[in-house]
């Protein structure tokens, strides 16, 4: 979105100093930055503005600063505030409101990140849609997602995460969605959290935001999401077994993508989905249901979805020169998306199964007993289980990749293994290694 940069000034309580020119979109990463987009240095464990210079280098056109401007002569845009983190907030808002059309906010305990990532194909080949990067939910990446959309844009899909209550009301105070998907309630961040109540009490914040003429879309298989129905003045749309979006005769092929037919208020069709695992049956099912309330025709919905990619390390798919099957779900972990995992692994039909699990990170005074209840679920299921740095599992541990590698041993046709665990444990560089 293009911002002149003393509109900018005014829009975030700043004074402009240097050249006025026209900035597209924004950035906080000195690295990435894009030509001509508007710098926003972060002040946390590193202070953004020791980065100003590299991302000036990078091509910004110009760049918010707490701090006496730095020479301008180079035409570019300095603009001193009070704050960045504030700024950003400011600016994404005034964002907000240019755009008309429909602005989707999506939350829930884990399937966030899948169901955006399917909602933007399946509304792309009717409208013109702009969803955010990879997961950037949280007080930043929401403001960002909103001020590098185009103006004409369409629709906006936004995600939204939370690490306790009242985030997601901060994030819908910016994005004021008119469309509000959850997608599930689980024990996920319960070191924050605390317990499954107070995660569904911050994810029914999007819910309570919603207008009146608003859609809220809704899990009807997850039952603190379903009684989110009392929550809202908006209208309810749910999908599941039983909802008002429903998946019939649910299959799925050799590279364990699901094919199915859904049922809907507005009629039926087959769906065909490129991504993989069954699970993502319900993210498809919420995404359907975003199209419905906009109105989207099923046809140009089912054939987004055929061509949908999610972001990385979420369920891939890969073969090692051997021939065994290596799933690659290494982005994010606890016991909804490490449940789903091992039954995708089951899926395959290998004759020799196994996992490699990090941790489940941020589960507090669950740790143990969550981590003893995965490793119980692969055991019962004939699931060879390997725990990288992870005692908790009750399972052989190992401390390295390398040392992960010689656990598995030889692996070919017969074989099929799951990688999985929370970011800290980087598990996606045993997936590379196994390529």
């Amino acid at each position: 979105m293009d911002f002149l940069a003393s509109d900018i000034a005014q829009l975030v309580d700043g004074t402009l100093d240097g050249t006025d020119r026209t900035l597209n979109g924004a950035s906080i990463d000195s690295r990435s930055v894009d030509a001509g987009q508007l710098f926003v240095p972060i002040v946390a464990e590193r202070d953004g503005h020791d980065f100003i210079a590299s991302a000036i280098g990078n091509g910004a056109g110009g760049y918010l600063t707490t701090r006496a401007a730095a020479a301008t002569d180079d035409g570019r845009a300095a603009i001193v505030v009070d704050d960045t983190m504030l700024a950003l907030t400011s600016l994404g808002r005034a964002a907000r409101a240019r755009l008309r059309g429909p602005v989707v906010g999506i939350t829930g305990s884990v399937g966030k990140t899948s169901v955006k990532d399917l909602t933007a194909a399946a509304l792309g080949t009717s409208r013109t849609v702009h969803a955010s990067q990879k997961s950037f939910n949280n007080e930043m990446g929401v403001p960002l997602t909103l001020i590098n959309a185009d103006e004409a844009v369409e629709v906006a899909v936004v995600e939204m995460g939370a690490r306790g209550v009242g985030h997601i009301n901060h994030l819908c105070s910016i994005a004021q969605p008119t469309i509000g998907v959850v997608t599930m309630v689980g024990a996920v961040h319960t070191s924050e959290f605390g317990d499954v109540a107070t995660v569904a009490k911050a994810k029914g914040e999007l819910v309570e935001s919603l207008p009146a003429e608003g859609f809220a879309i809704l899990n009807i298989d997850c039952p603190p999401v379903a009684a989110m129905a009392d929550r809202t003045s908006a209208s309810v749309l749910t999908y599941g077994d039983g909802g008002d979006i429903q998946a019939e005769s649910v299959v799925l092929d050799d590279q364990l993508r699901p094919s199915f037919r859904v049922v809907t208020p507005a009629g039926s069709c087959e769906v065909r989905l490129a991504v993989r695992g069954a699970h993502h049956v319900q993210n498809a099912l919420a995404a359907i249901a975003v199209g419905t309330a906009i109105g989207v025709d099923l046809t140009s919905l089912a054939e987004g979805l055929a061509a949908a990619e999610l972001s990385p390390w979420r369920m891939e798919v890969h073969h090692t020169e051997g021939g065994a099957v290596v799933i690659n779900d290494a982005y994010n972990a606890n016991t909804l998306s490490v449940t789903a995992a091992l039954d995708a692994l089951i899926a395959v039909g290998a004759d020799r199964s196994t996992a490699v699990l990090g941790v489940m990170a941020e589960l507090g005074d669950r740790h143990d007993a969550d981590h003893a209840a995965m490793g119980d679920y692969a055991r019962n299921h004939g699931i060879r289980l390997i725990a990288f740095q992870e005692a908790a599992y009750g399972a052989p541990v190992v401390d390295t990749i390398d040392e992960a590698l010689t656990m598995l041993g030889t692996v070919d046709a017969r074989d099929a293994v799951l990688i999985k665990g929370s970011r800290v444990a980087e598990l996606e560089r045993l997936a590379d290694r196994l390529r």
